[in-house]
């Protein structure tokens, strides 16, 4: 999902123009956090629990992780779509890489106020408002970026790094504080509707901005073929994972939600990686890019069946993200019917499921598997044909 909005991210070494084989790691990378975000997704429209998976004092310990594991997918996607973008100004200009981020940009943003809105609700009054998650913070991304890029690269590493580490400075900033400038703010920096419009905004801008512009400067790593980088990205991977476990265990700064430190042991490690997403604080990010980094390191060495399955998603991440919203929902709309509620009841995103309507964990890894073993094929074929075609249009599906 990180980089439909650039063209195909077929791989080409440092310095060259084209025409060089796909670098399959991040292809792989990219897929299998897709295929991780669909469970996330599934348990969303399937789930008989009515309380956040992630709360401590409710949740357990499977149920805690279906929903954990999923936190990796979001930091990848953005952090890959810097890298991306990198790897597409190799053969363009400075300028015509900012008019490729800018109208990739916009095309994001259309698309999750339209299509991908529509896919969550299947309704026309879209009760909480339009909903803006990934696809929107990696449009607008794709636009800050898109300026971002005529400065120095030690000056959007500065900026990057200041998103990154010090946005959680401002989280005792509340919008009602801020009067007019509330939906500002919640742009910004602090999720929920949006006073001046009908937005459920769930991405915030800060950091996420700061997560791409990085991405960005990582790009000659990411997309290198030369000795030592892949060892390169598995060393900061495991210094962000370290700085983490030390903030964590200090229990001071980089999250708004401090851990426990009295209970059961298993609580006590549920919490200590139990951050928050909404948005991203400074230790979600180290817990979650550290261990993306070292696997984007190791895919680099890996082959077989598994790796080739995966790599076809991270080919089309856009197609599969948007087909895959509208599969689950369906199949939650059958699911519905099949334990006598009427199909209207399914009508709705799933931030409030009908009573009486859900299903256990084993159900809902069944559904999964499904899913993605649906999507696969029309995957693969698309992806054979972007491969075959030098259609413009394509680049933007």
């Amino acid at each position: 999902m990180a980089t439909p909005a650039l063209e195909r991210s077929g791989t080409v070494s440092i310095g060259a123009s084209v025409g060089a084989p796909r670098f399959d790691s991040v292809d792989l990378v990219r897929g299998l956090v897709m295929v991780i975000m669909v469970l996330d997704h599934v348990r969303a429209y399937f789930t008989e629990v009515r309380f956040d998976p992630t709360d401590v004092a409710q949740t357990t310990l499977p149920l805690f992780l279906t929903r954990w594991v999923t936190h990796f997918c979001a930091p990848t996607f953005i952090f890959l779509a810097g890298a991306s973008a990198w790897i597409a100004g190799t053969r363009r200009t400075r300028g015509e890489l900012a008019r490729l981020l800018l109208s990739r940009g916009l095309w994001l943003l259309l698309l999750e106020f339209t299509v991908i809105t529509f896919g969550w609700y299947f309704n026309l009054l879209m009760e909480y408002g339009l909903v803006a998650q990934v696809i929107w913070v990696i449009g607008a991304s794709m636009i800050v970026l898109a300026g971002l890029i005529y400065l120095p690269r030690a000056a959007i590493a500065a900026i990057g790094l200041a998103l990154v580490l010090g946005h959680n400075l401002f989280d005792g900033i509340t919008p009602e504080r801020l009067g007019a400038w509330a939906s500002l703010w919640r742009t910004l920096h602090v999720p929920g509707p949006l006073e001046a419009a009908p937005v459920l905004l769930l991405y915030p801008l800060v950091p996420w901005v700061g997560v791409m512009a990085l991405g960005y400067l990582m790009g000659p790593v990411v997309f290198s073929h030369m000795p030592g980088a892949s060892r390169r990205l598995a060393l900061l991977g495991v210094a962000l994972v370290a700085v983490f476990v030390l903030l964590r265990a200090v229990n001071g700064y980089g999250d708004p939600r401090p851990r426990l430190v009295d209970g059961e042991v298993v609580a006590l490690a549920m919490s200590f990686v139990n951050l928050t997403k909404y948005p991203p604080s400074l230790l979600f990010l180290l817990m979650t890019l550290g261990p993306a980094l070292i696997v984007l390191a190791l895919a680099q060495r890996v082959r077989g069946p598994a790796a080739r399955f995966l790599v076809v998603f991270g080919r089309v991440p856009f197609l599969f993200y948007v087909t895959h919203i509208y599969l689950v929902h369906a199949l939650a709309v059958f699911a519905a019917t099949r334990q006598g509620l009427p199909p209207s009841s399914m009508l709705i995103a799933p931030i409030r499921l009908p009573d009486g309507y859900g299903f256990g964990l084993p159900v809902i890894y069944l559904v999964w598997i499904g899913v993605v073993l649906l999507l696969y094929p029309l995957c693969a074929r698309y992806a054979r044909v972007k491969e075959r075609s030098r259609a413009w249009w394509l680049s933007y599906l």
